[in-house]
């Protein structure tokens, strides 16, 4: 069974001294009247990890990102607003679909979005609904940017999971005669078979190591995508970062790509839309496990990384 949950509560720090200037995400939560507007949606399933054979606790993950967020410094000009989480029971591709119609009804609604995993298999959730949303516009071009240590590129022939959303959007791409527009940033050599670095050479995905993650290198690999492509989905898995900056995930990073160069590039995504003409409405953070983190490390760097997306975008003070 999977349901629509929205009984989160927002809570945090208040300086009443700052008044309106002192604002913090959890007093801005549904209560903004800006025409521009950001949307949370959560992913509470871990059933793809599981089924990957991962460390399960992703479940948790959407909630422990709210919670860090909640008392970051709000600077963002736009509306935020909560959309609730998709509680996933028992079945994986019902918990999806239904989480795809969440996203879509966003879309719809003219918000930007961010979904808070959750596993990764939230990603074939978060594609079928930007598709749903585009369903009247069938021949736009939809890319994708991924940064993550895995390609998530494995066979679903057996069983879906964590590991397989990318190829399930591949295959998709091809029944239904679509390029299939994927980049990956920040690929463990050591952390992905031949078979899938075969799978990413057959389907053209564009992907750079992790010992190879800079600025240029990145620009000049995603730029021709960024010309081809209408709309532009992205999405960041927490296990893409060194462990010691993101424990909570379900597979931590011996060696990982660092928080400055994502964040570098989140800022440039957003800032070349008008460039290369493309519109980005949607991203996702990916993996958060609140189980097995420390400190909240691996919280604070999601909600961090969702204040830069969100400030990148609406002009705020990063």
């Amino acid at each position: 069974m999977t349901t629509l949950d929205k009984t989160y509560q927002w809570q945090g720090r208040e300086d009443t001294e700052e008044g309106q200037h002192g604002l913090r995400w959890h007093q801005v939560m549904n209560n903004q009247k800006q025409t521009k507007s950001c949307s949370l949606l959560g992913f509470e399933c871990d059933l793809g990890v599981a089924a990957n054979k991962g460390r399960v606790g992703a479940a948790k993950g959407p909630n422990g990102i709210r919670h860090a967020l909640a008392n970051q410094a709000w600077h963002a000009d736009c509306s935020l607003w909560d959309a609730g989480n998709i509680v996933a029971a028992s079945h994986l591709a019902d918990a999806q679909h239904h989480y795809a119609q969440q996203i879509a009804q966003s879309l719809n609604q003219h918000s930007f979005v961010i979904g808070l995993g959750g596993g990764h298999e939230m990603a074939w959730g978060s594609y079928q609904g930007l598709t749903q949303h585009l369903g009247a516009e069938p021949n736009k071009k939809i890319g994708i940017i991924n940064f993550d240590a895995h390609f998530d590129l494995r066979n679903p022939s057996k069983q879906t999971s964590s590991g397989t959303p990318f190829r399930q959007i591949a295959e998709y791409c091809q029944t239904h005669q679509k390029p299939f527009d994927y980049a990956c940033l920040g690929v463990a050599a050591a952390s992905n078979t031949s078979a899938l670095f075969a799978y990413a050479k057959q389907t053209k995905t564009r992907y750079l190591l992790d010992i190879d993650c800079n600025l240029n290198a990145a620009k000049q690999l995603l730029e021709p995508m960024l010309k081809e492509v209408d709309e532009l989905y992205v999405t960041v898995c927490l296990d893409a970062f060194p462990a010691s900056i993101a424990p909570g995930v379900s597979a931590p990073s011996a060696l990982g790509i660092s928080v400055e160069f994502v964040i570098n590039m989140l800022h440039w995504i957003a800032q070349s839309q008008s460039a290369f003409d493309y519109n980005w409405r949607l991203a996702d953070i990916a993996e958060m496990n609140p189980t097995y983190d420390i400190d909240n490390r691996t919280a604070k760097l999601a909600a961090r990384l969702i204040y830069e997306i969100l400030g990148s975008t609406f002009n705020s003070l990063v």
